[in-house]
């Protein structure tokens, strides 16, 4: 089985994709397939490269089992489109954005994360950044979800 190389994009990198990054994480430790896959997240703007996580979204996140501490913002290099096998983004701005930086071969692999929830029926993982605890829950469920369809999805196609 090849390596499959992971990408979650949001705006800064500190709250969205890197929750994404520490669900996915959790997916596929827990499925014993971790070895399988390279995560990774990164942000489309270098507000807050290098800092780790918001506090709240790391809170949230080790409430629920997933450890966040380990993970610093950076932001989404042009040979990361090449690198990556997904680059799956947290919202349609983020998207268009990504879609921008994207040399046209590999536009492909630009997705919208929410294209594999299967339980909610939103299209953007909403920021959080300047909301109260519930937006961090509520991004927590949607990412969690949609790790749990994107990892089944991918194992569709292997």
């Amino acid at each position: 089985m090849k390596q499959i190389k992971v990408l979650f994009a949001c705006m800064g990198n500190i709250c969205r994709s890197p929750t994404a990054e520490g669900v996915f994480n959790r997916v596929i430790e827990d499925k014993g397939t971790a070895n399988h896959f390279l995560v990774d997240s990164a942000g489309t703007h270098a507000y807050h490269v290098g800092e780790p996580s918001d506090s709240r979204a790391q809170q949230t996140a080790k409430a629920r089992g997933v450890d966040l501490s380990k993970i610093r913002a950076r932001k989404v290099a042009p040979t990361d489109f090449e690198y990556f096998d997904h680059v799956l983004a947290m919202d349609a701005d983020n998207y268009h954005m990504l879609l921008a930086a994207c040399p046209e071969e590999y536009q492909y692999k630009v997705v919208l994360f929410l294209d594999y929830a299967t339980k909610y029926n939103e299209q953007a993982v909403p920021d959080p950044y300047y909301g109260g605890a519930n937006g961090f829950e509520h991004v927590f469920d949607l990412v969690e979800d949609a790790s749990k369809g994107f990892y089944q999805s991918v194992m569709k196609e292997m």
